[in-house]
C-alpha cells in the first residue's frame, strides 16, 4: 500500500513528533549517506526515534505502506551500507544515545544503539574498566553500526571484532517484533545463537534498539614500536619475534607514500633517517620495566637477522601517541584526494604475497595513479586505496577503478579471503559477494532474511 508524501509525513509525525523527523534537503543529504561518495542519496525523509516503542511503530508503519527502511548510525561506513539512494526512509539513531543500565560485577553496560564508540570508551574507563575495539571513527561511530558491520580497528590483534563484545542485544524485526538475545549469559547453550547472526547483517535483519556490550580490565601503559623494512615479507618473522617475547596490543603498517603524505599535510617529522619502502607499526602493553628490555632485544634480533632497517621505540605516553598519528592520520590525510578504497583480508600469513600482487596488478593497469597502502596486518587486513589524479574527472575515476576491482577480488578468492575485512558490504561490495561467498551460502543467506524480513524492506539492496 503506497501513500502521498503528504500522508507519510502526517503518520511519522505522529510516531516520532516534530523533533523525531527531518525533511530538509540538507538533512536529507546528510542523514541519507555515508563515506562513500558513489551513490547519490535520495531519500524520502529522516525519522530520529527516541525509544524502541517508536522504533517498532516505525516499521510496521513501513510494513503497511511498503516502504523501504535504512538504519543509519554515524555514517562512518565505506560500502554505502547507510546510503538510501532509492526514496528510501532514514532511521537515524541520534537521539538513542543513552547508556541505560551498568554491572560492575558482570562488567555488562546496556546501551542504546545511538550511542557514540568514545562514548563508551569514557564511560568504561570512568569504571575503572576498558572497551577495546577502537578506531579512527571513534569520535563518531555509533555502537549499533560498529555491530551490524562488525567493525575491527587496531586492537583485533589482542581484543577481537565487535562481535567478541556483545553479550546481549534486542532488535526489531521487519515484522515490527521486538526480541532479545542472549541476556548478557556468559553461558547459554539452548541453540541457535541469533546474536551472532545480527551481528555483520548490516540492517538487513532488524533494527539494533538496545546492545548489552562487555567490559575488560584496563591495559597497561602502552608501548610503541616504528619499524622500517623494505622488504614486505620481512613483517612476518618480525611479527613471529615480537608475539613471542610481548604481550601485543597492535600490529599495523604503511607505506612510505603514505607516510610522505601524513608529514606533509600533518606537519609531522620522519620518525627517523632512514626512509623504508614499509613500516611496521608495534603496540604492546608495557607491564614491567622488564618490558622495555625485552623490546629492545627483539628489536635487535630483528635488526641482526636484516628483517628491519631502521626503527624507534617510544619513551613515554606522548611519544607513543606521536607515532600512532603517523599511521592514524592516513585516512584524513588522503581523503582530500578522493581516494577509491577497498578493505580486505587474507589469513596473516598470506599478506606479504597477497599485497605484492594486488600492487602489481593495480599498478599495471593504472600506472598514473598513486597507490596508498596501510591496514591491520597482525589480522590480516590491509587497506588499498587509489588516489584520484587532479585533472581526472571523478565519475571516469571511479570507473576506471571499478574495472580494476574484479581483478582485485579474483586474488582474494585465490587467497581464500574476504572481499570486505571492516566496512560489510553495503551496495558497492554486493556484486562482488561470490567472490568470498559461494551460492549456496548466498542463497541461504537470503532464506535468513526472508525470515526476519519477509516483506524486504529492511535496507533492501544491501548485502545479499
Amino acid at each position: 500500500m503506497k501513500s502521498t508524501r503528504k500522508e507519510l509525513v502526517s503518520e511519522l509525525l505522529e510516531i516520532v513528533g516534530e523533533a523525531g523527523l527531518r525533511t530538509d534537503p540538507a538533512d536529507l543529504e546528510n542523514y541519507g549517506k555515508d563515506w562513500t561518495k558513489f551513490v547519490k542519496p535520495a531519500p524520502v525523509a529522516v525519522v530520529l526515534p527516541a525509544s524502541t516503542e517508536e522504533v517498532v511503530a516505525l516499521v510496521k508503519l513501513a510494513k503497511r505502506l511498503e516502504l523501504a527502511l535504512v538504519p543509519s548510525g554515524g555514517r562512518t561506513g565505506l560500502s554505502g551500507g547507510a546510503v538510501a539512494p532509492a526514496g528510501e526512509l532514514v532511521v537515524a539513531f541520534d537521539r538513542m544515545n543513552k547508556i541505560l543500565d551498568f554491572d560492575a560485577s558482570d562488567r555488562l553496560v546496556v546501551c542504546q544503539p545511538g550511542v557514540v564508540t568514545e562514548q563508551l570508551q569514557q564511560f568504561a574507563e570512568n569504571e575503572g574498566l576498558f572497551y577495546p575495539v577502537d578506531f579512527a571513527s571513534s569520535g563518531s561511530s555509533q555502537l549499533g553500526g560498529n555491530v551490524a558491520t562488525n567493525a575491527g580497528g587496531i586492537k583485533v590483534i589482542r581484543y577481537g571484532m565487535t562481535r567478541q563484545w556483545v553479550a546481549g542485544m534486542k532488535v526489531v524485526t521487519g515484522n515490527g517484533e521486538l526480541l532479545s538475545f542472549n541476556q548478557g549469559l556468559a553461558k547459554n547453550n539452548t541453540g541457535y545463537d541469533f546474536r551472532h547472526l545480527f551481528v555483520g547483517s548490516e540492517g538487513t535483519l532488524g533494527l539494533i534498539v538496545e546492545l548489552t556490550m562487555s567490559l575488560t580490565s584496563l591495559p597497561k601503559d602502552p608501548t610503541v614500536m616504528l619499524l622500517g623494512v623494505d622488504d614486505m615479507a620481512a613483517t612476518m618473522p618480525i611479527l613471529q619475534a615480537c608475539q613471542a617475547k610481548l604481550p601485543l596490543t597492535a600490529f599495523e603498517f604503511f607505506s612510505e607514500k603514505a607516510l610522505v603524505h601524513v608529514m606533509a599535510e600533518k606537519g609531522l617529522q620522519r620518525p627517523f633517517e632512514t626512509a623504508t619502502q614499509f613500516y611496521a607499526l608495534i603496540e604492546f602493553e608495557n607491564q614491567s620495566a622488564a618490558e622495555s628490555d625485552t623490546a629492545m632485544g627483539v628489536f635487535e634480533h630483528c635488526v641482526e637477522n636484516g628483517w628491519v632497517v631502521d626503527g624507534t621505540i617510544s619513551q613515554n605516553l606522548n611519544q607513543a601517541k606521536s607515532l600512532w598519528r603517523l599511521r592514524e592520520d592516513i585516512s584524513e590525510t588522503i581523503s582530500q584526494f578522493t581516494p577509491y578504497k577497498n578493505d580486505i583480508s587474507v589469513r596473516v600469513s598470506k599478506v606479504p604475497e597477497f599485497l605484492a600482487e594486488v600492487d602489481a596488478l593495480v599498478g599495471a593497469a593504472y600506472p598514473d595513479f598513486e597507490i596508498i597502502w596501510f591496514g591491520h596486518i597482525g589480522d590480516g587486513n590491509v587497506h588499498l586505496n587509489i588516489l584520484k589524479p587532479a585533472d581526472l574527472d571523478e565519475a571516469d575515476f571511479f570507473e576506471k577503478c571499478g574495472t580494476v576491482s574484479s581483478g582485485v577480488f579474483a586474488i582474494v578468492q585465490r587467497h581464500e579471503g574476504s572481499i570486505s575485512a571492516e566496512h560489510g558490504v553495503g551496495l558497492l561490495k554486493k556484486p562482488y559477494l561470490q567472490y568470498s561467498r559461494s551460492k549456496t551460502e548466498i542463497a541461504a543467506m537470503r532464506a535468513v532474511k526472508a525470515i526476519f524480513d519477509p516483506a524486504n524492506i529492511l535496507n533492501p539492496g544491501k548485502l545479499i
